[in-house]
């Protein structure tokens, strides 16, 4: 698959060729859904929690005298159906971590940038270069890029001065290639990638050593 490759003003300076075996893999979107599900429980701190009947801190009392009331009968104030009684049912700290062969996620992810390639989601721009942090100057060059649509750059190593202008901007995420995940790759309108991060997912997603 051959695609343009821009510069940081948007002008096509040259083509390249994209390896078949990341960019055209097949695109199963159930394996997707399953690592995208994974990550999200994954991310889940699972430290939720109510506090059932014998937690609650109220008096051990009887509430009032058994009889000649004409009320119904209640031993104590903590029971389900008062106000500040215990939960009858709710969560419980557990974990929710899940786990997948890395053959099964290396897939997802090739699946995932084989969808955005045939889309046009991703967009290749020779480099990502600013001598200072300017949240304007890197608007205006995403704006070149993908226009109003959000973007989700990719990194190729640290870039302190990209990583600060791009933290500052509400439609732009940026993401160190090595760090390449499913929910960031689905999330976003269009992908950067400049060379140096496609060296990266070449290095890590290709299938050179089988995965």
């Amino acid at each position: 698959m051959q695609v343009p490759v821009l510069d940081m003003s948007g002008q096509q300076i040259e083509t390249i060729d994209l390896p078949a075996d990341i960019f055209e893999a097949k695109i199963n979107n159930g394996l997707m859904h399953q690592y995208y599900v994974l990550q999200m429980n994954n991310a889940r701190l699972g430290t939720h929690k109510v506090q059932r009947r014998g937690e609650v801190s109220r008096t051990s009392a009887k509430w009032y005298r058994q009889k000649g009331t004409g009320r119904a009968r209640h031993g104590s104030r903590d029971a389900t159906q008062f106000v500040g009684g215990g939960r009858p049912k709710g969560p419980r700290p557990h974990k929710y971590t899940q786990h997948m062969p890395q053959k099964m996620r290396h897939a997802a992810i090739r699946s995932a940038l084989s969808a955005l390639a045939r889309d046009g989601q991703l967009v290749f721009v020779n480099e990502l270069a600013m001598s200072a942090p300017k949240t304007k100057l890197m608007a205006d060059m995403l704006k070149n890029l993908v226009g109003q649509q959000s973007a989700l750059v990719l990194l190729g190593g640290r870039n302190e001065n990209v990583e600060r202008s791009v933290s500052n901007l509400d439609n732009a995420y940026y993401l160190h290639a090595s760090y390449l995940n499913i929910r960031d790759l689905l999330t976003y309108d269009k992908v950067i990638v400049p060379l140096a991060a496609l060296d990266v997912i070449k290095q890590i997603w290709g299938r050179a050593k089988g995965n």
